[in-house]
């Protein structure tokens, strides 16, 4: 333990971290850039915050405060000791509707505060993109804006009074009237009025620099508001009083479109005199494709509100009568306005990625023009990536001449790094030509606060220089940013990350074979760290279940760029962090759907997982749980399954076997089927619709065959035949069982989830092999078992990427409900309506999509919507030792208070064998597939 360490320790009652882990998770934001700190503290109070600076002052180490991480200019990372005020400063500490304030810690999420002022009618004005995640702290130090900004302005607007200490442990409570001034910034100011009158651009979106001109006597000397904006370098915060604003009863959403950015940047700031919420804009490059939308290459989404809904709608039919459009639709419906602003709200992900899929950055994220200026300024802004062969796609506030884009900077070579400095260059005279700011939202941070005299001058910039010196005399807080800056080229991320690319198994197709760019698609938007899953997101269980950054997919994304850095994880595939922090991965594919960048936090930790245990003992669970398949196909073959479950019924010898197989003693082992589906099956030849092969996956096969009965069930009445592989196709086109070829069809679920790669890929040859035949007609392969689906279509081609016959098998894949949809469309199913409760799988969600099987349930009058999350079982992960109580915690998220709460004579809907498990265990309550619930309806009067 270092010194300094230790001194922390004894002075703080909070955590002190300098380990390897702590420290790999704090050394980048969202920004390019990457510092290592020292260690990490994570104060309980502002007497906790008061003793780290003195340590940290005894001894000249830097303090950087941090947030939610999600800075996008490099400002959150430092090189000395981070504050991290997420774990205990994080509450909403009072709230007065009367006066229409809060009182805040740095630590609390802004949706937090959302959620307690909404019975009240009342909100916090500022919302980023990044609400769910962000931090008040956060905000306050980037003057944080938002999509409403038009109506509400930015943070700075939104603040009353801020209690903060000083580099030397001074404790003020800063706010109007020179309150909290600390001693010689009056004089600094009064000093140079005429200056501070006339060095500052007006415009609503200013956020570069020190906001000296908020210490004005005709501003009332705001010490508070000029505080904002200042990225942790002047002082610490330790409580926020802020404002609160009335939020309308109803709202509405006017989608204007328009021919191109250029047009619609034209139009936005003559929407303003109407009073609208936001305006915000996005080009089609940005827009899903399948998102229905108005005609148009590129669209204004224009809000307003009132006191009613028709009030609302009509005056965002103002709005569109009012606009020079192509083609535009109001929006009323809540569900509908979600829909629409979550793709806005993720752009700062999905700008990420060009329309080829190559990679875009940060850097010159959020400059803001005068609004009027807005469509010369992207004319100009255009040229200039043109000039430098470079592309963007910019979005964002349009109604405040606000621009948001990412651009496909090489940061990886010296050259690419040389165009990245001398467009930037440009860029800051250009903007500064046009009136603007370097930074319209997100702070200046190592970005671009090198660049600050192209905007303010040399002479403004000393004046900053001296106010920090009045603040912080020592340059202890976040040293490198706004004053005496570290170039905006030094301290990239990408520089520490391998040239050549990594020997890996999967094949990455998105990214090129490179492991390493798989690991960049982590620009840290953190979305993962949303700490509830809004409708049917997923993303991310396990740190909804344990609130760790270690936990969450950009946390383990972190870990993974260090071990690639060699650094800080210096042992690579053997990190012992590594592998702690996957440990608690529950594979459940959620953030290939939700991260912004789709990140695949699943494929890595099989990756890592292969390549940790390679040539060692693996824990005893991949060998209980990894070789489910071999061990049921056992018992099937000695028609063992009464012994066995009748062993299983004894405790103690229970007990013993769940030791010997690394599983947790407070699970039940599952009861093996007496007779395995295959065996009961007899094939129904050609139907009157056609055929389809339906794969026997093992849970199926060995532990649910009443599911694969159902199905066959189903399936018949529909007029669809059914075949089991390994089929041989006779010479009159028909098939028959295999009987003389060994071997079982397996999509190597349970290996590649425990990271067993050699063995999943012998697995998925010998698979191809014995689905040859079927590969050579166009007959659909019907999956029950979405973890087996989604194996196939997406783990077999990325682990087998050099056989051809891998792709084949995965285009041919469809769930239960598919294969309905594709080959019965006119069929009718019977009618069963009822309620229903449950959880979509999180590999059905990620992966495959449930748009077939919501409208199968619609078709058969089952009603309701199922919850989103992961019921926290996952195949493998919650019957692994120390995994049962995150495991129960991610079911209790959602899925069992939705079973709970279901009325009587709802059908408890689960297609998935872990989530039937997980109910059966955690609830008592006996889930069906939706085949099984179908064939019970064949039964019925309407059937």
């Amino acid at each position: 333990m270092t010194d300094l360490e230790a001194e922390l320790r004894e002075a703080v009652r909070g955590e002190v971290g300098f380990d390897v882990t702590s420290r790999a998770l704090t050394t980048m934001d969202a920004s390019n850039y990457r510092r290592v700190p020292l260690g990490v503290v994570a104060p309980r109070d502002a007497d906790d915050v008061a003793a780290a600076l003195e340590v940290c002052r005894a001894r000249g180490v830097p303090v950087v405060a941090r947030g939610g991480g999600t800075s996008i200019a490099g400002q959150a990372t430092g090189a000395g000791v981070v504050l991290d005020f997420t774990r205990h400063m994080n509450r909403l500490l009072s709230l007065d509707p009367l006066s229409r304030t809060a009182v805040v810690q740095p630590g609390l999420v802004l949706d937090r505060l959302q959620e307690a002022a909404a019975p009240h009618g009342l909100r916090f004005g500022p919302d980023p993109s990044t609400h769910s995640r962000c931090t008040l702290g956060g905000m306050i130090g980037n003057n944080s804006c938002g999509s409403h900004s038009v109506a509400w302005g930015t943070t700075a607007d939104s603040v009353r009074e801020l209690d903060v200490v000083t580099a030397r442990g001074q404790r003020l409570r800063l706010g109007q009237g020179w309150a909290g001034a600390p001693e010689g910034l009056r004089e600094l100011v009064e000093g140079d009025l005429a200056r501070l009158r006339t060095g500052f651009p007006e415009l609503p979106r200013r956020i570069s620099g020190y906001a000296l001109d908020a210490l004005l006597p005709e501003r009332d000397a705001d010490v508070a508001r000029s505080f904002c904006g200042s990225e942790g370098t002047l002082g610490i915060l330790t409580e926020a009083v802020v404002r609160l604003v009335e939020s309308p009863r109803a709202r509405a959403l006017a989608v204007l479109g328009y021919p191109d950015e250029g047009a619609a940047a034209e139009a936005a700031a003559g929407l303003l005199p109407h009073g609208p919420l936001t305006v915000e804009g996005m080009a089609a490059d940005l827009v899903p494709a399948a998102v229905a939308l108005p005609r148009g290459g590129a669209w204004l989404f224009v809000e307003t509100g009132g006191d009613t809904q028709a009030e609302a709608r009509a005056r965002a039919e103002t709005i569109v009568r009012a606009a020079d459009v192509m083609d535009a639709v109001v929006v009323t419906d809540p569900a509908g306005q979600r829909a629409l602003w979550r793709i806005r709200e993720d752009a700062s992900g999905t700008a990420t990625r060009m329309p080829d899929g190559s990679e875009a950055w940060p850097g010159w994220e959020d400059c803001a023009v005068p609004p009027a200026r807005l469509g010369a300024y992207l004319r100009d802004f255009r040229g200039l990536l043109g000039e430098h062969g470079l592309r963007g796609t910019p979005y964002g506030h349009f109604g405040d001449g606000c621009i948001h884009v990412r651009i496909d900077f090489d940061l990886l070579t010296d050259a690419g790094v040389g165009r990245f400095r001398r467009f930037s260059e440009e860029l800051a005279d250009l903007v500064a030509a046009h009136g603007g700011s370097l930074s319209g939202e997100h702070g200046d941070g190592q970005a671009r606060a090198e660049l600050l005299p192209r905007m303010y001058g040399t002479e403004l910039v000393r004046l900053f220089e001296r106010a920090k010196g009045v603040w912080d005399p020592d340059d202890l807080l976040n040293p490198g940013m706004l004053v005496r800056p570290a170039p905006l080229d030094s301290n990239l991320r990408f520089s520490v990350l391998p040239r050549e690319p990594v020997d890996v198994a999967f094949g990455y197709p998105a990214d090129g074979g490179d492991f390493s760019a798989a690991v960049r698609r982590c620009v840290g938007v953190a979305k993962c760290r949303t700490t509830s899953a809004p409708g049917s997101s997923v993303m991310c269980p396990s740190f909804r279940a344990t609130g760790e950054e270690e936990h969450s997919t950009r946390g383990r994304a972190r870990l993974l760029h260090e071990m690639l850095a060699g650094e800080l994880v210096t042992d690579g595939w053997r990190s012992e962090e590594v592998r702690d922090a996957l440990d608690l991965c529950l594979s459940c594919k959620g953030c290939r759907s939700d991260c912004p960048v789709g990140v695949d936090m699943a494929t890595y930790k099989a990756e890592f997982l292969h390549h940790h245990y390679e040539g060692r003992r693996r824990p005893a669970a991949h060998y209980g749980m990894g070789w489910l398949p071999v061990w049921l196909r056992a018992v099937a073959r000695t028609r063992a399954a009464r012994v066995a479950n009748a062993l299983a019924g004894v405790r103690p010898l229970a007990a013993v076997a769940k030791r010997l197989g690394g599983l947790a003693p407070e699970r039940d082992l599952p009861r093996v089927a007496t007779k395995t589906f295959s065996r009961s099956f007899r094939p129904r030849g050609e139907g009157p619709r056609g055929r389809v092969v339906l794969w026997p996956d093992t849970f199926t096969e060995h532990l649910s065959p009443e599911v694969g009965q159902a199905a066959v069930r189903v399936l018949e009445a529909a007029g669809i035949g059914t075949v089991l592989p390994p089929t041989l196709r006779t010479a009159s086109g028909g098939f028959h069982p295999l009987a003389a070829r060994r071997g079982r069809v397996c999509c190597g679920l349970t290996y590649v989830s425990t990271g067993q790669l050699d063995r999943a890929r012998t697995v998925l040859r010998r698979t191809l092999d014995l689905m040859a035949p079927v590969l050579e007609t166009d007959l659909l392969v019907v999956v029950l078992e979405p973890s087996c689906a989604a194996a196939l279509r997406t783990d077999l081609p990325e682990l087998l990427h050099d056989d051809e016959r891998a792709a084949r098998l995965a285009s041919r894949v469809v769930t239960f409900a598919e294969a309905l949809e594709r080959l019965a469309p006119d069929w009718r199913p019977p009618r069963v309506d009822r309620p229903v409760v449950g959880q979509t799988h999180c590999h059905q969600h990620a992966v495959l999509g449930d748009a077939a099987e919501r409208r199968l349930r619609e078709a058969a009058g089952l009603t309701g919507e199922l919850a989103g999350g992961c019921c926290g079982l996952a195949g493998n992960f919650g019957f692994e030792k120390g995994h049962f109580e995150v495991s129960r915690a991610c079911a209790e998220e959602q899925l069992l208070p939705a079973v709970r709460g279901a009325a009587d004579g709802t059908v408890v809907l689960a297609d998935g064998f872990s989530c039937r498990t997980q109910l059966g265990q955690l609830a008592g309550a006996r889930g069906r597939h939706l085949a099984e619930v179908l064939a019970e309806g064949l039964d019925g009067p309407d059937a």
